[in-house]
């Protein structure tokens, strides 16, 4: 029985002879004064000034043993802190996380633009993933690896939040950004490698080929999640830039679907389709479901004992009481 924190009450049952208190308390109150000892004394003041200093010591007496009697009902009942330790192995996966970094994701058709959302949502599944090991690729014309494979998943959010688009060459050099990727997994030790890769484009600048990219996961192991990520039919989208800002214009969207899919079926993986905020959260959710991380959970629990504080405390009472009684009230048998 918990009581407070992590102290628990092991034999709580006991708690029920709390109930014989107030009925002994009563009992007192209803002894027949008459079997009392009476003295008489010729006159009283001698000790008038006595009566009530030694009423007091009588009320304490009595409160001493009631007292008494409820921190040895405490102890009866086994006051312990428990203490629990978890020893948690966990084999965790290493996962890299590939970001579109070209101007199209800042089209309007996800609130406030794509890349905003795409960060958002990634930042979610990186809390997700506790034990694993996560890294950042970024690519638009070129790639290169933002943030290294780490477990300090409060680094990976801060470069997360950090992207912004026109840092890179503008383009959509899919193949690279993987090869970014899948170089930084080639020594990984895990058993499960894993690739997210969010554009939302086709490959169109770059020196290495998605499909040869793809083949090279596929021998180390690699598994390649693909996510297109935009509206169906026309979206507001940069069509250029001018003493620094982006201008606009509505443009069809325009994802190849054919090569994502290839990528992630070759490899193991699945493509996805994120036509909105809600339906990208859903597609990290199920990736988060797919990899799981195999964790062992063993639980140690110790016991330490607690009455002993009771114990001494009925005991000094008890103490009290019979130096009370038998030497400065001295109450007669």
């Amino acid at each position: 029985m918990r009581i407070w924190g992590n102290i628990y009450l092991d034999h709580p049952w006991f708690l029920l002879l709390l109930g014989l208190i107030p009925l002994y308390y009563f009992w007192q109150k209803r002894k027949d004064p008459k079997e009392a000892i009476h003295i008489t004394f010729p006159a009283l003041e001698s000790i008038q000034d006595q009566g009530g200093f030694y009423h007091l010591l009588e009320k304490m007496i009595k409160i001493a043993r009631l007292l008494s009697l409820l921190a040895l009902i405490i102890v009866l009942a086994r006051p312990i802190t428990a203490l629990q330790e978890e020893v948690i192995e966990a084999e965790g996966i290493d996962i890299f996380l590939v970001m579109d970094l070209s101007s199209s994701m800042l089209a309007k058709d996800f609130d406030p633009d794509r890349l905003e959302v795409s960060k958002k949502v990634a930042a979610d599944f990186v809390d997700k993933r506790e034990h694993d090991r996560i890294g950042l690729t970024v690519f638009a014309g070129e790639s290169f690896t933002q943030c290294p494979l780490t477990t300090d998943h409060r680094v990976v959010k801060e470069y997360l939040a950090a992207l912004q688009c026109g840092f890179l060459e503008d383009g959509t050099a899919i193949g690279m950004g993987m090869a970014s990727a899948i170089n930084r997994l080639k020594d990984s030790e895990t058993n499960t490698k894993v690739v997210i890769l969010l554009t939302d484009g086709d490959n169109n600048s770059g020196t290495i080929n998605p499909l040869t990219a793809s083949e090279i996961a596929k021998e180390l192991g690699v598994r390649v999640y693909t996510i297109g990520v935009g509206t169906r039919g026309e979206a507001l989208a940069p069509d250029g830039r001018a003493n620094g800002k982006y201008t606009f214009r509505v443009v069809n969207v325009k994802i190849d679907e054919a090569l994502l899919t290839r990528i992630a079926t070759e490899t193991g993986g699945k493509y996805y389709r994120a036509t909105s905020p809600e339906s990208l959260a859903q597609i990290y959710d199920e990736i988060n479901s797919l990899e799981k991380t195999k964790i062992e959970v063993e639980i140690i629990k110790r016991k330490s004992e607690e009455y002993r504080p009771f114990l001494i405390f009925a005991l000094a009472l008890i103490l009290i009481e019979f130096m009370l009684r038998y030497l400065i009230v001295r109450v007669l048998p």
